[in-house]
Parts: C-alpha cells; structure tokens; sequence
C-alpha cells in the first residue's frame, strides 16, 4: 500500500529495517548540484543547458528529449569527463553520509537512481559505500577517438517515468518488504508508486510542484536520520 499521508510516510521511514529498502535521486539531493549542468559549465555550455534541465526537473518535457538535446550541446569527450570528475571531486550534501550509515546500521538497502551519468555517479557510489549493481542511472558511449557517441538507450532512467521502473525492476529481483523514494524533482516524485513512500528533499533546492505534492518533505538529512533513531519524537523543526 502507497503511503497517502504525512504520518502513513513517517510511519514506514521509521520502521525501515532488514528487507527494506531506500532509493535516492543523486543531483541536487544527494550531491549539492546537477552534474550534467557543472560538466557543461566546464565545457563552456553551462547557460545553455542549464535551461534544458530546468525545464526537465519542472516536468514540462520528457525527459528522453532532455537528456538527448543536453548532450547533443556538451558532446563531452572522454577525456573532459575524467578531468572534470578528477579536478570536481562530488558535493555531498550535508548529513547525507552519516544518513546512509543509519540506513546501512539497520540492514537497509541503499541504491541510487538518477538520470544522471553513471561516470559521474560511481564516485559518489563508493562515497557512500553503496554497491554499485545498486547503482541505476544512464550511460554515455564514446568511439574509439574518445568523443561523444551518444548514450544507452535502454536504461531505464533515460526516460520518463524512467525511475518508477528502475524500481519495477529492484522489486522484481528482491523480495523487499518495503521501499522508500527520497529526491527533489518531478521525476522522483512519480516513482510513487511503485515506491511504497516518497520523502520530498528540498536542502538544495526547492522545487514547487514537488513540495506541494509530497506528503513528506525535507530539507535537511540529520532531521531524517534523527527521525530514524528517535522513534518516539518528531524532528520536524525543517520538515511538514
């Protein structure tokens, strides 16, 4: 059953244990940014794929389209991908380690799902300690000079709805209980269901559409962990 309230939402995050399982966005949730638009900053496209993506993250395009013409505007090579991830280490947004610790403590499963790039999303995977056959994003293919080649059509997070059946397929391979979407765009949002609950994060940015619609939403991840330690109190002080 779909969590319909705020209390049914903070019901099951309280109760997560062994056999759940919890899925973040990774861009402007778990890292403090978008990393398409900062590798297109570093190749000189920054203003005009920014605009790509916010369009994107609103819920005014699909987001196949998105994906396609942002990368058709950075045609990254692989070599600035590896000098970008070597010189831009990730942003970890604030309490997010020490989150997926408690998450981890209790037995449950972390994965990432992001429509994101997986060369870009490994190193916050392992930041994490999160497992990266846990790890759901898109791929970009480079030929054999290195250049852009496109990506991997047949991700699920390529396009819309994409993250709702990313988790479609964790449910098919696992047996969880329960499975909690925790991120701050549209995209997200629509991952309920399959998900069984879905936490607005807005400690980046706050997306209108998703605090509005989401029966949960927070801004800060220590209040998160708080609430899975202290059961019997409501750290709510940033949340509604």
């Amino acid at each position: 059953m779909v969590a319909s309230t705020r209390q049914e939402t903070v019901d099951i995050w309280r109760s997560l244990t062994c056999g759940d399982a919890v899925c973040f966005d990774v861009d402007s949730t778990v890292i403090q940014d978008e990393g398409i638009d900062e590798i297109a900053k570093y190749c000189g496209k920054g203003d005009l794929v920014r605009e790509w993506t916010i369009r994107a993250m609103s819920g005014g395009i699909t987001f196949r389209v998105a994906l396609s013409e942002r990368l058709n505007i950075i045609c990254p090579t692989i070599k600035q991908v590896t000098t970008f991830r070597e010189l831009n280490p990730p942003l970890m947004t604030e309490g997010i380690c020490e989150l997926v610790d408690t998450l981890h403590i209790r037995g449950v499963d972390v994965y990432l799902i992001s429509g994101g790039f997986r060369c870009l999303i490994e190193p916050v995977a392992k930041r994490l300690g999160i497992p990266l056959n846990r790890v759901y994003c898109n791929r970009v293919f480079f030929d054999h000079m290195g250049n852009y080649a496109g990506f991997d059509e047949n991700q699920p997070t390529s396009e819309s709805g994409g993250k709702g059946r990313a988790i479609d397929i964790i449910l098919e391979q696992n047996n969880y209980d329960r499975i909690v979407m925790i991120g701050d765009g549209a995209t997200d949002l629509e991952a309920s269901p399959p998900a069984d609950a879905f936490i607005g994060f807005g400690g980046n940015v706050v997306r209108a559409g998703v605090k509005q619609n989401a029966k949960w939403f927070a801004t800060c991840f220590l209040d998160l962990k708080n609430s899975l330690e202290n059961e019997d109190s409501d750290s709510d002080e940033e949340t509604r």
